[in-house]
């Protein structure tokens, strides 16, 4: 695939995700398609589908803003940023449910996708997950080994 054809493809997802039409995602994807997130890996149609429905259930007016892209035949990169507010539930890392909020996110991020046969076949989705976890009211917490726990640092070994 040349790379007019990649910035193209790269495109019309971006016209689908900011629509929210999973029929038109997975068309962009190949049928055994790879997608890497923060959250994990998702294999084939399926998997992708189910992270698409996720994301657009806890964030029904999410939308992707380009800022930035990277002009190379492969992969196709581009700088984002997403905007939406945390109206549905979201599934967290680890298998809990966070309810709605109601609070707007601003998340900046990465992505790359590489092509074959005019189809994705891995697109790859960098973005600071304590970044958009601390705007829905999400904390940091170490476990109790850390200095706030009053048992000052680990020693090297623990």
């Amino acid at each position: 695939m040349i790379m007019g054809d990649a910035r193209e493809l790269k495109d019309k997802l971006l016209e689908a995700f900011n629509a929210h039409d999973l029929d038109r995602i997975l068309q962009c994807h190949s049928q055994d398609g790879v997608l890497v997130t923060p959250e994990g890996v998702a294999e084939g149609h399926d998997q992708i589908a189910s992270f698409y429905e996720e994301v657009f259930t806890g964030f029904p007016d999410l939308r992707m803003t380009v800022w930035h892209t990277v002009l190379c035949a492969d992969p196709a990169v581009t700088e984002w940023t997403l905007t939406g507010t945390h109206n549905g539930s979201l599934v967290l890392p680890g298998g809990g449910v966070l309810d709605p909020t109601g609070r707007p996110v601003a998340v900046r991020g990465t992505s790359t996708c590489s092509v074959g046969d005019d189809k994705i076949i891995s697109h790859r989705i960098y973005y600071d997950q304590l970044e958009l976890y601390s705007q829905l009211g999400g904390e940091l917490v170490f476990d109790d080994r850390s200095s706030s726990a009053g048992e000052g640092p680990p020693s090297p070994g623990d």
